[in-house]
């Protein structure tokens, strides 16, 4: 058996050794250090050694964790500027309108958090005050994602500007009655103060590294320099624990994002308990990011900490600092000097030795209070670091104690973050605490009071003139005003009126030569930003590399493989294309950067994501949310969309559902269309809606959602008729009527109404000619382009009732007069045809592909969801059969006739 503890052989071994007597030196050295001097003394030198090392450019593996200790000593920390007594007071304030809101709206029962701030203070005020820059600084200012649940320090310190007042913060999480604060940052309810939405958690982080890179590709494309701007992404230490917190780290270093930061938050806690009770989560992190290629500071330990690590000759102190869990820092945090000496110097001699030279004071000031993120001068450190750092992102890990200044109920406990309210007293120890002018008597009934040093008070001054340094206000939406962009040529969207013939052309490739001929348009061309999860050539999008381009920082420093073909791989620097690989979510979340754009950075960009519809609404449905809440605009296209269509794939890969989840976002305005024309139809209105003229009362802040289908079928021309072009857009139109098809039904033929979406309407097509032919049943065949705005027109027009105004829904509108029963039928499970069965004054029924999928070819998987054209024909005859006006034997007779 091999001894764990020998040395193994590494890939140096395979290295010829050029002088093996040196390096026999070399390691004889090291033994006898660590022979004479202990292990700790050779291992600290070989982390030096490593540190010259790098620093000096040496090709070596780079250390994954350092001491834990600030990356930035006190005597390397930079003077901080200002004034640091003006700014505690600033700071104070904020806290205690924080505490005071979410206590204030306890007794609504609407709940708040009051910890996180509390001990993210410094970290925040040190930015506004310092760094962040407003929307009138150069490029587009910063752009903050603050993290959620510290949203009531924020609205403390606008409450402080003038920004909001009173009443604002007594509506914390009151909304419903106008004047509402939002609980967490949500900029579609309050969008002139919230640019980006936080929470769920794990989403900011994921979006703050594709808003930095986007805006790489706004300054590298020539649409905007917004070089100068910065994204600084507040995170907790908890947080991290999401997968999609870091999903995107090697992206970020592998395209040198200097314009970005992350400050993670190290209360070592999360919601109910420590974050690694029985490890660290700071040198977690640490490796983790360092090992995805970021520039990591670390921000630990306050200035009273500073005496101890002068004391430290033996390095006892480090090494103590570096096995304590987490969970036991914790317990420092609520226990007596007693406890401490004990517990965490008396594990060492050196350090007992020390022990006797530290005042009880002393030992509690450092290991209850002084943290590095509490401190505004080592937190102007880090940042000062992080923003002047070049060819890296940067993450700080700033450790600090969950409910700092809150008193001992709160500091550290597990249970800080459900704890919604301090007492009376608990207030007026934190006012002591803070050193504010509020007296016993300003609490009236027990009511804790707001607290303001006045509009023209030295400290609301200091406050404006920072920010006024620094471009304005922050955080701040702007909704520029905007000139609508011009509508492209019609001819782009005439040209599919004619259909394509006798050939067979499916409506993933219909979309994509509309959009080939959109981004050649000289208006608005170069704003459309082609996002692909790389498929792009299962969706035909491989003819955009060459002219286009894949957007990549470095440009193309290799010779393509394919460079001698038409359509060769090219990459460029200023691509249009975002070519993303494999990740929905990355995709994702480069589509709320760009379709936020025209607020973010005041330029309407144009964004198109097209993904397999399975994986889009399936695995991303929260950043779909995120979306609608950040008030993105673009097209989202499902492709090789369907239960039946995407033939082979199985049971995960078939999409029966993505309309039903698409249906519950409120931004979202879905679309299943059948015919390359009815694309040409929606993207035009989409188009117009989204960054055109709006109509009165018309919310551009949607998106669309549209889902196309890889079955190649003959696209008919588009229907002569007024009012075609409204049915696609609002949901419903009559494609045929038996008579225009040319089937010739008796005069006294039964009728029915046969609905179809996308690919469906084929099997309606031929159930058609089968009931006319073969049972002397008129059908019309009628195409739903959404069942989902069919659903919420319907729905209005009932709200409108019940406000005794009256309106008719738009589907009983088109279906008037229509004779006989209606029977729809989709490639998606029932529910989604099913939306608007209320609203049909007809017999209404239904067919779809309820169930999972499964591998088989097209015909075959139709035929075992009954969804083909003969159980169309069943179904249409059972219908029928129900009311009389078939026999009833011609539903079995038609079941055997086409085996079902």
């Amino acid at each position: 058996m091999t001894d764990p503890n020998a040395i193994q052989p590494s890939a140096l071994d395979q290295l010829p050794d050029r002088d093996p007597e040196e390096t026999a030196e070399w390691q004889a050295s090291l033994d006898a250090v660590a022979r004479e001097a202990g292990p700790h003394r050779a291992a600290y030198l070989m982390r030096r050694t490593l540190e010259r090392a790098e620093a000096g450019g040496i090709a070596l593996p780079k250390l994954l964790e350092t001491d834990y200790v600030n990356t930035i000593p006190t005597s390397a920390e930079p003077g901080l500027p200002g004034d640091p007594e003006m700014e505690a007071r600033i700071t104070a304030w904020n806290r205690w309108n924080a505490a005071a809101m979410v206590t204030r709206g306890s007794k609504y029962g609407v709940g708040g958090h009051i910890a996180t701030f509390a001990s993210a203070a410094w970290l925040y005020e040190t930015g506004f005050n310092h760094f962040f820059k407003g929307k009138e600084a150069d490029g587009s200012g910063d752009q903050l994602y603050i993290q959620g649940h510290a949203s009531p320090g924020i609205y403390a310190r606008a409450f402080l500007d003038g920004r909001l007042n009173e009443h604002h913060l007594d509506n914390f999480r009151q909304e419903a009655g106008g004047n509402g604060l939002p609980s967490y940052p949500h900029p579609r309810r309050l969008p002139w103060l919230w640019e980006f939405p936080t929470v769920s958690m794990g989403l900011g982080p994921l979006s703050a590294i594709y808003q930095a890179r986007f805006n790489r590709y706004l300054t590298n494309r020539g649409i905007k320099d917004v070089s100068a701007s910065h994204v600084w992404a507040f995170l907790g230490d908890g947080e991290m624990d999401e997968p999609e917190s870091t999903a995107a780290l090697a992206l970020a270093s592998r395209e040198g994002l200097d314009n970005l930061t992350f400050v993670i938050n190290c209360n070592l806690q999360r919601l109910d308990g420590p974050v690694r009770a029985n490890f660290k989560i700071v040198q977690e992190l640490e490796a983790q990011f360092r090992g995805a290629g970021w520039n990591v500071v670390k921000t630990l330990w306050g200035s009273a900490w500073d005496e101890l690590f002068a004391l430290d000759t033996t390095g006892a102190l480090v090494r103590r600092l570096r096995e304590v869990p987490d969970a036991q820092v914790q317990t420092y945090q609520t226990r007596d000097a007693a406890y401490i000496r004990a517990d965490f110097f008396g594990k060492d001699p050196a350090l007992a030795e020390m022990a006797k030279l530290l005042s009880d004071d002393k030992i509690l000031e450092c290991f209850h209070l002084s943290r590095g993120g509490h401190e505004a001068r080592k937190v102007y450190a880090a940042y000062k670091a992080a923003v002047e750092h070049k060819g890296a992102p940067t993450v700080i890990l700033a450790q600090t104690v969950k409910g700092h200044t809150l008193g001992e109920g709160f500091a550290s406990k597990n249970a800080n973050h459900q704890m919604k309210k301090l007492t009376v007293d608990e207030f007026k120890t934190m006012r002591d605490l803070l050193g504010l002018p509020i007296k016993d008597s300003d609490f009236v009934d027990g009511v804790v009071p707001y607290g303001h040093p006045g509009t023209d008070s030295p400290e609301v001054r200091y406050l404006q003139e920072r920010r006024a340094a620094l471009g304005g206000p922050a955080p701040a939406r702007r909704t520029h005003a905007l000139a609508p962009l011009p509508a492209p040529a019609e001819k782009a969207f005439a040209s599919f009126d004619k259909g394509s013939g006798a050939q067979n052309v499916a409506t993933t490739m219909a979309f994509v030569r509309l959009v080939k001929d959109l981004v050649r348009d000289k208006e608005t061309g170069r704003r459309w930003v082609p996002i692909v999860p790389d498929e792009a050539r299962t969706f035909g999008m491989e003819s955009l590399f060459p002219s286009l381009g894949i957007y990549s920082p470095k440009g193309q420093t290799y010779e393509p493989v394919d460079r001698d073909q038409l359509m060769y791989y090219k990459e460029a620097k200023n691509g249009q294309i975002l070519n993303e690989g494999i990740t929905e979510a990355g995709s994702m979340a480069d589509f709320i950067a760009a379709s936020s754009s025209y607020a973010t950075h005041g330029e309407a960009m144009i964004p198109f994501y097209i993904f397999y519809s399975m994986f889009g609404w399936q695995r991303t449905a929260d950043q779909m949310w995120q979306l609608g809440d950040q008030l993105g605009r673009g097209f989202l296209v499902g492709a090789t969309a369907g239960r039946t269509t995407l033939t082979g794939e199985g049971l995960q890969h078939a999409d029966g559902h993505s309309p039903v989840i698409a249906a519950t976002n409120p931004a979202a305005l879905s679309y299943d269309p059948a015919f390359a024309y009815e694309i040409a139809v929606i993207v035009r209105e989409g188009l117009r809606r989204m960054y055109g003229e709006a109509k009165p009362g018309e919310d551009q802040n949607v998106f669309y959602y549209l889902t196309v289908y890889n079955e190649p079928m003959p696209q008919p021309a588009k229907p002569q008729g007024l009012g075609i072009d409204e049915g696609i857009v609002k949901g419903l139109y009559r494609f045929n009527t038996a008579e225009s098809a040319g089937l010739s039904p008796a005069a006294n033929a039964p009728r029915i109404q046969l609905m179809g979406s996308g690919t469906a309407i084929h099997w309606a097509l031929d159930a058609q000619k089968l009931l006319a032919e073969e049972w002397g049943v008129a059908a019309d065949v009628w195409s739903a382009t959404s069942w989902t705005e069919l659903r919420r027109d319907a729905m209005e027009a009932d709200a409108a009732l019940l406000r005794g105004e009256e309106r008719v829904p738009y589907v009983r509108q088109a279906l008037q007069g229509a004779e006989g029963p209606v029977l729809a039928v989709s490639d998606y499970m029932r529910q989604v045809p099913d939306q608007i069965a209320q609203w049909v004054e007809q017999d209404y029924t239904s067919l779809g592909a309820d169930g999972f999928g499964l591998s088989d070819t097209r015909d075959a998987a139709r035929r075992h969801f009954g969804v083909d054209a003969q159980s169309v024909v069943v179904a249409a005859l059972a219908q029928l059969a129900r009311r009389g006006e078939v026999k009833a034997t011609a539903v079995k007779e038609a079941r055997e006739k086409y085996g079902l």
